[in-house]
This record gives structure tokens, C-alpha cells and sequence, in this order.
């Protein structure tokens, strides 16, 4: 059983932890790299990232309503079609998570590189952090560690504080840009090659690889914390749908004001040559907007550290989810006794982040890989929404999504539409990533002698098999996104689509009443399951 959490954690504060996780480096490199890929039209991938993150996280925030459990993002998969499933959905969400911990201290360290100091100007060179730089970073990251390790009251009072100010800075870029001298001809200029200089693929890309998936991840904070939130039933979807409007508002502002403040001479090469270590920051320099400058370098510590504390937050909740999943090992699920916190977890955390801090040494090293992770990730959360339905319509359900036959299908094809935008090989380079890792479920399904593993195989064939066809599908894919053009550009769209839509159908149609659900769930689910069923008092078998 799920050990019980002190629950502390209001709407407001809940939504300000999602806006928190969002706004964090993607608003100060975002638009610079979505720019660079898409020109004026990366308006539009902003937009478009918004409604599929949007649609994703509907399906999440009814799973978080219904399991209001600490990490439990990586769970939701094995509660509907059982271990293995469960474990690749944890895996790369994990992966995408975890990860963003040491971008996030990187991206303070590269806007430190533009200060006017030799000894600044030394810890990025050429894409990647220096020696000094790497150390200043890591010290970023134990402060994101301690700001946690005293428990999650102090995170969350930390983190709305610093939220408010996160979201005053941006708002207050924009306004200062546009009042420094808008040239609105940036955004159809002919000469540039007008809205869409490079085409609607490349804006389809900017979504996937430019940093806008990464930058809208922060929705998954509400949900991890749910365990610890009051009336989990209304507070999680406020939490989560909220922070991605306002945070969607904010970025396609800063993206407008990006756009216009550009001035003919850094346009001189078009939109590809663009090149800026600490993009609004040199900008403000050129505009000679002093005091905004000086704001954004003191912001590109406050911005990214906030969203870096949350995720040490949420990622020791994950790890505490996989333990419970029977996937890590049992000192992963130790709770301190006072603060009600995974301490062994977030020891884990920070010795992992430190390898992707060492390995990783700039900001869009990692950017592009952590977004195409997060989608895969996010897979399964449709379609367990809808699993459970089917198989589950009796577990009581605070969050009733309407339109979820819709919604979810929509969802997943835009996640699986995501992936392929993201070009190969990178596609097939994190699909391997993630197929890596099951050695160790195999290793803990052995030491558990296998139970049931034809049924938990069966649960999650049609994500075994779609993960090779969608590396396919971007191999053989449109030059337009990395391919060998034997699909042409449109063709290959809807081919991913249609077939992506078949796989939904049969990863809902895989999800059954697992022994997880009854085993292992709130104690409160179990009773209302046991009177469901009466008067036979027995739980509900198992069915297919």
C-alpha cells in the first residue's frame, strides 16, 4: 500500500508549481532556437505545441485526479496494462525528467558566458561548457537539492515566490522590446523568405526539436505532487491546465517580441544565422536597455533553478513510483520520517544528473534529446485514460473528462506526429535509448520468478512493436524530416497518423484489470471496489 503523505499542497500553489516547472531555461533560449529553425512562423509551433501538450495532459490530469499518488506519472501505465508496459512508460519519462535537472544549471551558466568579464566569458566555448563552467553548474544543482531535502512545504513556499517573479520578468521583456522599436516587417518579410521562409515541415520541427515540447514539460509537476495536494480531484487539473494556458500566453508573447526586436544587421545572414549564447539578454545589450539586461542575467539564475528544484522535487517521486513498481531497488521507497520526503531517491537523482551534466555540456545538446524523450513518454497516458474506462468503469473517478473517445486518440496521434517531426536519426537514437533499458525489468521480472508475464507481454505488444515501426516510418520518411523520401512530405504524415491511430485502438483495447489495481491501490479504492462487487465480496477477477 501507498504510504500516506501530508496533504498541504492548494490549487493555486499547485498551478503555481506546474508554471514553476514550465518557465524555466525554454522561455530564454526557446524562441532564439524555434527562430532559427522556422523564422517568423515559429509563432504558429508555439501554438501548435500548446494544443497537443494541452490535449496530452486532459488524459493525465483525469489519471492524476483518480490515483492522487506521490510519483505517479510512472505509474498510471502499470495500474492499466500491467509491468512491462508500466516500466517503459516510467523509463523514459524518468529519462526526459531527470534530465532537464542538469539543463537547467547549464543554461544559467551559458547566460553567465555574455557578462563583461574575462573570467565569464571563459565558461562556454563552442556549444559547451568549459571546466569552470561544468563546476559553477554543478553547484547549481546541489542548491536545487537542498532546496528540497528538507521536505516539500519548503519546495512549494520557495517555489511560488519564485514563481510570481518568473512570470514578471517575462512579462516585462516583451513590453520593454516592443517599446524599444518593433519591426514588425520582420514577420513577412520577403527578402527573409516571408512567414514560413523554410516551409510548414520546419515549423513542425521547431515543435519537436526547437525546445517548445521541452518547454511546456513542467504540466507533469501537479501530477507527481498529487499525493500531496488537497482535493486532488480539483486541484490537479486546475494545476495542470492552467499553467499551460498562462505559461502558452507568455511564450507566444516573448516570441512575437523576439521576432520584432531583431534588428537588419543581425538578420544580414537570415533567419539559420542567428547565433546568441544568452539570446533576450544580448538583445536588451544591443537595444542598450541596460537595466533589462541586468534583469535577464539575474533572471537566468531565478528562472531555471526554480524549475531545476522542482524537478529534483518530481523526480524523486518518480523514482519512488518505479520502486513501488517493483523495478528499483527497496531503498528507493525509504520516506524520511519528519519530512515525508524520498531522500535515497533524491541522492540517485542528484549522482544521475551530475552524469548528464559531464556528458551533455550545453543547453541544445540536450534540448532536442529531452523533448523527443518526453514524447515518448507521454504515450501512454491517452491511452491508459482510456483503458481504464473500458475495463475499470467502476473505480471512482473525481475528474470525469468529457469528450475523453476524442480527446485521447487526438492525443496520441499528435504525440506519435511529434516524434516523427523530430527527424532522423534522432528519432531512432532515443528509441534505442529507451529500448536499452529493459534489461532491467528483465532482471527484476527474473528475480521475481516471472509472474504472469505472457498477460503482461500481451499488455504491452502494441507499444513493443510501435516503437520499431515508428523508427521505420522516420527512416523511410520525407527528406523534409531527415528520410530517405520514399514516403513524400504529406504522404508520410498521414501514414503516421493513420497508423499511430491503429496503435492507439489496440494499445486500449491490450489494457485489462491488472493485479496492480487491486493489490496495490489507496485503500479507499479497494472498499469501493469490494462494494461494487457485492454481495459476492470479492474483488473484481481479473478481466480481459
Amino acid at each position: 500500500m501507498q504510504q500516506q503523505h501530508t496533504r498541504h499542497i492548494g490549487p493555486v500553489a499547485l498551478m503555481l508549481t506546474g508554471l514553476g516547472s514550465i518557465i524555466g531555461s525554454g522561455w530564454l533560449f526557446g524562441a532564439a532556437h524555434a527562430a532559427q529553425i522556422a523564422g517568423p512562423a515559429a509563432i504558429v509551433a508555439w501554438i501548435v505545441g500548446m494544443v497537443i501538450i494541452l490535449s496530452i495532459a486532459l488524459s493525465y490530469a483525469e489519471l492524476g485526479a483518480m490515483f492522487p499518488e506521490t510519483g505517479g506519472m510512472v505509474r498510471y501505465a502499470r495500474y492499466s496494462h500491467g509491468s512491462l508496459l508500466g516500466f517503459i512508460a516510467a523509463w523514459a519519462n524518468w529519462i526526459a525528467i531527470v534530465s532537464v535537472i542538469p539543463i537547467e544549471a547549464e543554461a544559467s551558466v551559458q547566460y553567465m558566458s555574455t557578462w563583461p568579464y574575462a573570467w565569464a566569458q571563459n565558461l562556454y566555448h563552442n556549444g559547451e561548457l568549459s571546466t569552470v563552467g561544468l563546476s559553477f553548474a554543478a553547484v547549481l544543482v546541489i542548491a536545487y537539492f537542498l532546496l528540497n531535502y528538507w521536505g516539500v512545504k519548503l519546495f512549494a513556499k520557495a517555489n511560488s515566490a519564485i514563481t510570481v517573479f518568473k512570470v514578471i520578468v517575462p512579462a516585462v521583456t516583451v513590453g520593454a522590446l516592443v517599446y524599444s522599436g518593433f519591426h514588425s516587417e520582420n514577420l513577412n518579410n520577403p527578402a527573409l523568405g516571408g512567414f514560413a521562409p523554410f516551409g510548414w515541415a520546419s515549423v513542425m520541427t521547431a515543435v519537436a526539436t526547437s525546445g517548445i515540447v521541452f518547454s511546456f514539460n513542467g504540466f507533469q509537476s501537479p501530477i507527481n505532487l498529487a499525493g500531496e495536494a488537497r482535493n486532488p480531484g480539483k486541484s490537479v487539473p486546475f494545476g495542470v491546465v492552467g499553467s499551460i494556458l498562462l505559461a502558452a500566453v507568455i511564450y507566444v508573447a516573448l516570441q512575437v517580441a523576439f521576432l520584432g526586436a531583431l534588428s537588419p544587421a543581425e538578420l544580414a545572414h537570415g533567419w539559420k544565422g542567428l547565433d546568441f549564447s544568452s539570446p533576450f539578454a544580448q538583445l536588451a545589450m544591443a537595444l542598450g536597455l541596460n537595466w533589462l539586461m541586468m534583469t535577464l542575467y539575474f533572471d537566468a539564475f531565478v528562472s531555471p533553478s526554480g524549475t531545476g528544484a522542482t524537478y529534483m522535487a518530481s523526480t524523486s517521486r518518480m523514482i519512488y513510483g518505479m520502486q513501488r513498481n517493483g523495478t528499483m531497488p527497496a531503498i528507493f521507497g525509504r520516506m524520511h520520517p519528519l519530512y515525508h520526503i524520498p531522500r535515497p531517491a533524491m541522492w540517485f537523482n542528484l549522482a544521475v544528473s551530475f552524469v548528464f551534466l559531464f556528458f551533455f555540456r550545453g543547453w541544445g545538446t540536450l534540448a532536442a534529446v529531452i523533448s523527443v524523450a518526453t514524447v515518448i513518454s507521454y504515450l501512454t497516458g491517452p491511452i491508459s485514460a482510456a483503458a481504464l474506462r473500458r475495463c475499470a468503469p467502476e473505480l471512482p473517478r473525481p475528474l470525469r473528462l468529457s469528450g475523453i473517445g476524442v480527446i485521447a486518440p487526438f492525443a496520441f496521434v499528435c504525440a506519435s506526429l511529434v516524434l516523427y517531426w523530430a527527424r532522423w536519426p534522432l528519432t531512432g537514437q532515443i528509441l534505442f535509448l529507451i529500448v536499452a533499458a529493459l534489461p532491467v525489468y528483465i532482471w527484476y521480472q527474473a528475480k521475481a520468478g516471472w509472474p504472469d508475464f505472457k498477460r503482461e507481454l500481451k499488455g504491452a505488444m502494441w507499444m513493443v512493436l510501435y516503437l520499431p515501426v515508428m523508427a521505420l516510418l522516420s527512416w523511410i520518411g520525407s527528406a523534409e524530416f531527415g528520410g530517405l523520401n520514399i514516403l513524400p512530405y504529406g504522404v508520410d504524415m498521414a501514414v503516421v497518423a493513420a497508423a499511430s491511430l491503429g496503435f492507439y485502438f489496440w494499445g486500449v483495447n491490450s489494457g485489462w484489470y491488472t493485479r496492480y489495481l487491486r493489490d496495490e491501490h489507496d485503500p479507499k479504492l479497494v472498499e469501493a471496489m469490494q462494494r461494487e462487487n457485492e454481495p459476492a465480496g470479492k474483488l473484481a477477477p481479473q478481466r480481459g
